[in-house]
């Protein structure tokens, strides 16, 4: 009887020091925190400041960044389309969350129906989904656009007529 209630005394010592002895020994080997760099600042950007150019997979579309790296991952950008622009059936390899700015986007998913976007409209677009997306005729489309990886445009593979 002496065994058990000596052993269960040892096991209770091990539990309730071991935590904090195992915690001075992981600060003691610890890295000194380091300084911050420097403070979170305020970014803001007002539209003369946008700087436009082609976007790299479509020339006839504009782009201005506004965070990150389009070419190489996560990012947010405007994309800017002439009235009448249609991109055909496409998917892209990440994830896309857009809002309309201005103008109306005209989008669809593969066989589905076409919907108009007004100004302030939102659309999720997963990489795997099938869609077109157009500007209304009316005027110049503007969205804002944040991706969760580099953004490109991959064109749906054509359906292939049966040979007779």
């Amino acid at each position: 009887m002496k065994v058990i209630l000596r052993t269960i005394l040892v096991a209770l010592v091990v539990v309730l020091f071991a935590p904090a002895a195992l915690a001075e020994e992981a600060k003691a080997g610890a890295p000194k925190a380091k300084p911050a760099a420097k403070p979170a600042t305020l970014v803001t950007m007002t539209p003369d400041e946008l700087k436009w150019v082609p976007n790299p997979a479509n020339a006839d579309v504009m782009m201005a960044v506004a965070w990150g790296d389009p070419a190489k991952g996560p990012h947010g950008a405007f994309h800017k389309f002439k009235p009448g622009f249609t991109a055909g059936l496409h998917t892209h390899s990440a994830d896309l969350h857009v809002a309309v700015i201005s103008g109306t986007i005209i989008t669809g998913t593969e066989g589905g129906p076409e919907k108009k976007l007004p100004p302030g409209s939102y659309e999720y677009q997963p990489h795997t989904v099938k869609h077109v997306t157009k500007c209304d005729t009316g005027s110049a489309c503007v969205i804002f656009v944040v991706a969760n990886g580099k953004f490109d445009l991959v064109p749906a593979e054509e359906k292939k007529e049966p040979k007779k």
